[in-house]
């Protein structure tokens, strides 16, 4: 097949079924049972997305590894790839971005409504939400697409004179002009600093449209992903530490049992209270304020009444049952250890390639570099790790920051209890997410991942594009990452000792 590589097709195939079949499995294992035969749509999307998401993030080792196919090639754009990446990763990124943006939130706003309405109104409802925010969002990338959709890239005019050929040449010399015997340097190698201009060209709209979804990514990548490349760790470490010594007696049961009963009394009167001013139409801020409040008490009580469970296994497996949350915890244990070093290494990396520069070291990329060298494919894989890695820490983010602060609405994820509108918010978020995640590893590891279709999209247009470049210029998202992992640490190292106690912050609308 000349430059084609045959198995890595067939690899790439394999690989989104296996994906595609996963996500299924996920989803029925997930799902709550109020929603089983029943909302197909919504689990469609959820399934869909979550195939792209992981897709997208596999799609970068697989651009790595399509590469390859021209290793025998002078240069590039001498051979034929095996894999047309780049509009692969154009066609993966819009389809991320019309569900992030449209079909995610219609899906949320179907089913969310009013159940007692009938389905030709909740449809009306949802498509009058999605529309308004398609006409905005064509407007704003219209406008902004036609004034600054353009990358300028800064380029040095060279010229040098012209020689006869030499009749014979010396190849005991690193004589890097023809002619010149006393000056082995070029005209153009000598060219003055005022040489350097900017070339100035316009971007196509499918690159724009990335480029802005990889903005709004990145802010919530950077605030996620710096809090959650601490706390995903460290919360496994201090989930150790915290873990119930030995089994409690049956009096303590009782006199735990009794108060946790006494938190959800309160809960269950204030949610009575909330439905029932929901029902009058009094639904403001505070009402809205109220409601997440409650949701995030009714969230650390079923934790309360897990741990609880935990200390005082019962039936006639107790000891098992006693015997696998000590073995539970030892795993939380030994994967916190791994992921507090894959979390060093990774702030790390971004310090020492990114922050600084020159670069010290090209650290982590020489490392998979290595790895290839042992076997083909090894680096690849811990290449991917180290993605994959870097999105289930922005997910342990934003689920740290939804338990801490109010104003972030709270969707968990449970098995065998999460309602779809929690599991299209999450796939929403893992999807907003993920293009980021690419932009960043595509940049963390452009040594590795050089002559690659991401480093083209990613490394050249984004980094350049008018308006936006500044933001990478000047490494802003980098540093607010590494700076919320600090924060982070911080936090635990003050607070992650203590039990969690409950809050009690409800407070019922008059």
């Amino acid at each position: 097949m000349g430059d084609f590589n045959l198995a890595l097709v067939i690899v790439a195939i394999v690989v989104c079924v296996i994906v595609f079949i996963f996500n299924v499995y996920l989803l029925v294992n997930y799902q709550h049972p109020d929603d089983a035969n029943q909302a197909y749509f919504p689990k469609f999307v959820v399934v869909l997305g979550l195939s792209v998401a992981a897709i997208s993030i596999l799609m970068l080792p697989a651009d790595v590894a399509n590469r390859s196919a021209c290793q025998h090639a002078i240069y590039n754009g001498a051979c034929n790839f095996t894999l047309p990446m780049k509009t692969l990763w154009l066609v993966v990124y819009i389809v991320d971005a019309v569900l992030v943006f449209f079909i995610i939130p219609f899906s949320m706003f179907y089913y969310e409504g009013d159940q007692d309405k009938s389905i030709a109104k909740r449809l009306k409802s949802a498509l009058l939400w999605v529309v308004t925010t398609a006409i905005v969002c064509a407007l704003v990338l219209g406008i902004l697409y036609g004034l600054v959709g353009k990358v300028d890239f800064t380029v040095r005019h060279l010229s040098s004179s012209t020689t006869n050929f030499p009749s014979s040449w010396d190849f005991s010399s690193s004589q890097p002009c023809i002619g010149g015997a006393s000056v082995y340097q070029c005209s153009a190698y000598t060219a003055s600093a005022s040489s350097a201009t900017t070339w100035t060209m316009r971007t196509t709209f499918p690159e724009y449209v990335v480029a802005l979804t990889t903005i709004v990514g990145s802010v919530l990548f950077s605030i996620f992903g710096g809090v959650g490349i601490a706390c995903l760790p460290l919360g496994l470490i201090f989930s150790f530490i915290r873990r119930p010594k030995a089994v409690i007696t049956r009096s303590q049961y009782v006199k735990e049992a009794t108060e946790l009963s006494k938190k959800a009394k309160e809960l269950k009167k204030a949610a009575d209270a909330l439905h029932q001013e929901e029902r009058s139409g009094s639904k403001g801020r505070k009402w809205r304020k109220n409601v997440k409040a409650v949701e995030k008490e009714l969230l650390l009580l079923e934790e309360d009444v897990k741990a609880l469970e935990e200390m005082y296994p019962q039936g006639e497996k107790a000891e098992t049952a006693w015997a696998l949350t000590v073995l539970g915890y030892l795993a939380k244990f030994v994967l916190g250890i791994i992921g507090l070093i894959v979390s060093v290494a990774w702030v790390a990396h971004i310090v020492i390639y990114l922050l600084i520069n020159p670069p010290l070291s090209p650290f982590l990329n020489e490392v998979f570099i290595q790895l290839d060298n042992v076997w083909g494919l090894l680096g690849t894989a811990a290449f991917a790790f180290f993605c994959f890695y870097l999105l289930i820490a922005v997910i342990a983010g934003a689920m740290m920051l939804g338990l801490r602060l109010v104003f972030i609405t709270i969707h968990p994820m449970k098995w065998g209890a999460t309602l779809m509108n929690s599991f299209l918010f999450n796939v929403g978020l893992i999807l907003l997410c993920s293009i980021s995640v690419i932009q960043f590893c595509a940049t963390a590891f452009g040594y590795y991942a050089q002559a690659t279709s991401a480093e083209e999209i990613f490394g050249h247009t984004l980094q350049s594009l008018r308006g936006i470049k500044y933001l990478y210029k000047y490494n802003v998202f980098q540093i607010a990452f590494v700076a919320l992992a600090g924060l982070t640490l911080v936090y635990y190292a003050i607070f992650g000792w203590r039990k969690r106690k409950p809050t009690g912050r409800f407070h019922l609308s008059n």
